[in-house]
């Protein structure tokens, strides 16, 4: 797990290329209000709009999941702890006040960034 890129991989930097493109600023790896061990992919601080960018595997994609053969239970669990951590973060960010997007990395990342674009637009 150690090998993961966990920031900047090549779907993160697609979509904030697609972004930029677009006009918006943002920031990266942006500290989630109230909760001091997560961050959001981009953010978008005056719109109080969170993207993240969220890995087939480990958030359990539901068109490309997959669970690894060795030691399936621990994995099993693992990944099922990842989705309740996301679910847990996006119910935190709607109670603060905040948007969350999330973009699964197969997605497009144009039309991804102008779902963005709209939300941040009209959340101005």
């Amino acid at each position: 797990m150690s090998l993961q890129k966990a920031r900047n991989t090549t779907p993160e930097v697609a979509l904030r290329r697609e972004i930029r493109q677009l006009g918006y600023g943002y920031r990266v790896e942006f500290p989630l209000p109230g909760m001091p061990r997560r961050r959001c992919d981009i953010g978008f601080r005056k719109a109080r709009v969170a993207v993240f960018v969220d890995g087939c595997f480990w958030h359990s994609c539901p068109v490309h999941a997959t669970v690894p053969v060795r030691n399936r239970e621990w994995w099993i669990e693992k990944l099922a702890t990842n989705v309740a951590r996301d679910r847990d973060t996006d119910s935190r960010l709607t109670a603060a006040g905040w948007m969350s997007i999330r973009v699964w990395a197969h997605e497009d990342m144009a039309a991804a960034a102008q779902r963005i674009a709209e939300a941040v637009r009209a959340r101005r």
